[in-house]
């Protein structure tokens, strides 16, 4: 068979000995058919890649940019073998040597296209007017230029706060990004997952001035790592009061840099809900004595609430709201039953919504409705929750809220889901605890990373790549 674009013209001679590799391994394998590398990259890569490898979820695989080396043999050894710690599953024992080899042609194929120009990521339109099943809206750009942003907080001055995952805070007023970020915010460990995470102000921020951040940081040993909270206060542009509120015992600092989390919510009695991932671990989701894999409530000084559920249970965390979590990424309340969501990444799919309640457990690594190389899984187990909805292939849920603004009257209470996969912005319409419609308002426009409801009742929208703030604006039909 022929490789896909290899008809295009203009090839160097490097490309054109790549092609004839492609072409000569799947010659080889005539007496044992094996599946092409584009359906490959369909089933395996693309749930994290993006299904023409140039990122969602994952790293853009084609822009030569290796972490551990872009040489045939490099790339041979990370699909056969894969890097745990980033989350990459080894491939080598469901792919026969020759489909192995010819995902490793087909990759380097693909990158000289993409370095030629001819696979290419185009930027997204700054505005863009578009139709949903409901409401007619603009995409519009309001704040560009941010590098990978993370998380922003909405302040009653009218300020905007982004927290940038390199680990800058970012002040936006009256619509423009300051451009000086705050100085003297914590040192974070930058890496994959790992940086600068969530920022929330306290519900009286008016009053006492505390706002709360999430990072990412080193152990004793420099290839460890684990997410912190803590809170501070803003003076002068400086980080200034600066209080832990969370920090994990040196054991469970992990190697590896995924999943850290962390997404923070307030609820009306101004406890703080933050949520930390399984760090790569699996099983740890289920271990009450270790923080990862969890959802966790403290009151807004750090201290353990009395009627959290596992407090004064023996090898359990006080702090712990809920378990068996693999990577929690969006926390809301619903705007009319009151009940806490979230959401969640699977393995290979099984990305999921959920509804939390105190003391449950919501399976991990125990039941799921995605795959995970060397691992199988169940959909349900007596005493775990099962979830709301969930999807596969993975869309790589992040931050959701729940629409309760006034200028899109249509959508009133549904739920609004960012998307790093696909990159894409869903909107779920529910009814009490079921989601019964979705519909997605738009894709392929960049990750999208969070999505929140502004005081002046725009949906605002953040995108990691290209970095920028945009929001919805309603456009009469």
């Amino acid at each position: 068979m022929t490789p896909r674009r290899i008809a295009l013209g203009g090839f160097c001679k490097h490309s054109l000995v790549l092609a004839s590799t492609l072409v000569g391994v799947l010659n080889a394998s005539r007496a044992q058919p094996i599946r092409p590398p584009e359906q490959l990259v369909a089933e395996i890569c693309s749930n994290c890649h993006g299904k023409n490898l140039t990122g969602s979820a994952g790293p853009n695989l084609l822009d030569a940019f290796w972490n551990h080396g872009g040489d045939e043999a490099s790339i041979r050894r990370s699909i056969r073998d894969g890097w745990p710690e980033s989350g990459m599953p080894p491939m080598g024992s469901i792919l026969s040597p020759p489909e192995l080899q010819a995902m490793v042609a087909y990759i380097r194929v693909e990158g000289v296209l993409f370095a030629q120009g001819k696979i290419t990521v185009p930027p997204p339109p700054a505005d863009v007017t578009l139709d949903s099943e409901l409401q007619r809206f603009r995409l519009e750009t309001f704040v560009p230029d941010l590098d990978t942003p993370w998380g922003m907080a909405f302040l009653p001055d009218g300020k905007i706060l982004v927290s940038e995952r390199p680990g800058r805070l970012r002040v936006v007023e009256n619509g423009k990004l300051r451009p000086q970020p705050i100085k003297g915010i914590p040192s974070v460990f930058l890496h994959q997952d790992g940086g600068l995470l969530d920022v929330i102000a306290h519900p009286d921020y008016a009053h006492n001035g505390w706002i709360y951040l999430a990072y990412s940081e080193s152990g004793a040993d420099p290839d460890t790592s684990m997410t912190v909270v803590v809170r501070g206060r803003i003076r002068d542009a400086n980080w200034v009061d600066q209080e832990i509120l969370f920090r994990a015992p040196p054991n469970c600092y992990y190697r590896g840099y995924i999943h850290y989390g962390c997404r923070f919510l307030f609820d009306h009695e101004n406890h703080l809900f933050f949520t930390i991932g399984d760090r790569g671990q699996f099983d740890i989701a289920q271990d009450l004595g270790n923080p990862c894999g969890k959802i966790h409530r403290i009151c807004d000084d750090g201290r353990i609430p009395p009627d959290n559920p596992f407090v004064g249970r023996p090898g359990a965390l006080g702090s712990i709201w809920s378990y068996g979590h693999r990577h929690p990424q969006g926390l809301a309340y619903h705007p009319v039953t009151g009940r806490l969501w979230e959401s969640e990444h699977g393995p290979i799919g099984g990305d999921e919504i959920n509804r939390i309640e105190p003391g449950k457990n919501y399976g991990w690594p125990v039941i799921s409705e995605g795959r995970e190389f060397g691992r199988t899984f169940t959909t349900s187990h007596p005493g775990m929750e099962r979830p709301i909805v969930s999807w596969t292939p993975a869309i790589a849920p992040s931050g959701i809220a729940f629409y309760t603004g006034n200028l899109f009257p249509k959508w009133k209470n549904d739920l609004f889901v960012a998307a790093l996969g696909g990159q894409q912005l869903r909107r779920l319409r529910t009814d009490g605890d079921r989601v019964v419609h979705q519909e997605v308002l738009f894709r392929d426009l960049g990750r999208v990373r969070q999505v929140m409801t502004g005081p002046d009742g725009l949906l605002y929208v953040e995108f990691n790549a290209p970095g920028r703030i945009a929001r919805l604006v309603p456009v009469a039909d």
